[in-house]
């Protein structure tokens, strides 16, 4: 096992496919009319590049609503996990969603998207609790230039269990008796020799958790961003990245209520060439990306604003690229 500690709204170290791993737990106060934060209780924050883990909650970078407005995505895929709060996404394609409370968005950049990804506060009586993780999934080179496509895992789609005092969530991939298969068509994952599986699991005290084996070209971390575990014998009771090795079978052993996060899959094994959100195999693509944007924004903005917002009357949707809606 390597060990790696983790550091409180620090991105966390990751693995060939994954890019990039961040878990976010913010704690908004109660909405205003415009599903914002009062002006009085944003004195004195530095609004747009307000990261500081430190505080109880982040503006990021919306004018009024928390979040990200309108930015571009390339070459890889974004794995939005939320366990409170909501999310509403709008891209450039057209298509326009709200999710939360368990749900997963699955986005394909491919070719290019721009998407906006704001945090409306629609509780106006209490605070508004926002906790996610955002993933991001490599490309193959075969697959970076495919059409942008997202697709929703309402909470009810993804498999979970109680066993033993263990919650499981499966978000993709096998795990014992467990199976979720559901992914976009051009996705690592959609090729199943590749092993691809993330999962979450939420342990009280004293239970245990088995990780078995897989094959020895699998790359296997668990994440512990909550609690204090041994395993094999050795024990943790700080947040820390654990890399397996997926030759041997693993059992956790909680020593107070823990939480963890898994990712694993067969390496892509490709060279990767990065620069924020643009993720290609060599410079010279990443500077063409570039200038593609540049000059399309791939495919433009077709909303009145960079931080787009739905209703508040509205519940959870998604509304495709096709004009197609669906629904929990």
């Amino acid at each position: 096992m390597k060990l790696t500690p983790l550091q409180k709204g620090v991105p966390w170290p990751t693995q060939d496919p994954f890019l990039f791993c961040v878990h976010h737990l913010d704690h908004y106060p109660a909405g205003n009319k415009h599903m914002g934060i009062d002006k009085e209780l944003l004195l004195g924050r530095s609004i747009g590049s307000d990261f500081d883990p430190n505080h109880e909650w982040r503006m990021y970078h919306g004018s009024s609503v928390p979040g990200f407005p309108a930015h571009p995505h390339c070459g890889f895929e974004t794995i939005t996990f939320v366990r409170q709060g909501y999310i509403d996404h709008s891209d450039s394609l057209g298509a326009t969603a709200r999710f939360g409370e368990g749900d997963v968005q699955w986005m394909t950049a491919g070719s290019g998207v721009q998407h906006s990804e704001m945090f409306p506060l629609l509780n106006k009586k209490k605070s508004n609790s926002l906790e996610l993780f955002q993933i991001w999934l490599n490309l193959p080179k075969k697959a970076k230039s495919v059409p942008p496509y997202f697709q929703m895992l309402w909470e009810h789609e993804i498999p979970q269990f109680n066993l033993n005092g263990v919650k499981i969530e499966l978000i993709y991939g096998s795990l014992d008796t467990l199976k979720q298969q559901k992914c976009p068509p051009d996705s690592w994952a959609a090729e199943t020799e590749n092993e691809l599986c993330v999962a979450h699991f939420k342990m009280d005290e004293a239970t245990e958790l088995t990780i078995p084996s897989s094959e020895k070209s699998v790359i296997k971390s668990i994440y512990l961003y909550e609690g204090g575990i041994e395993i094999n014998k050795q024990l943790i009771t700080q947040a820390h990245q654990i890399i397996l090795d997926s030759s041997m079978t693993y059992t956790i052993c909680a020593k107070q209520k823990s939480k963890i996060l898994l990712l694993q899959s067969k390496p892509i094994n490709e060279p990767v060439a990065k620069y924020g959100p643009f993720v290609m195999n060599e410079q010279n693509e990443i500077n063409q990306k570039i200038n593609e944007f540049r000059l399309t924004f791939f495919g433009g903005w077709p909303w009145s604003k960079n931080d787009h917002t739905h209703s508040s009357s509205l519940d959870r949707f998604a509304k495709y690229p096709d004009g197609k809606t669906q629904k929990p």
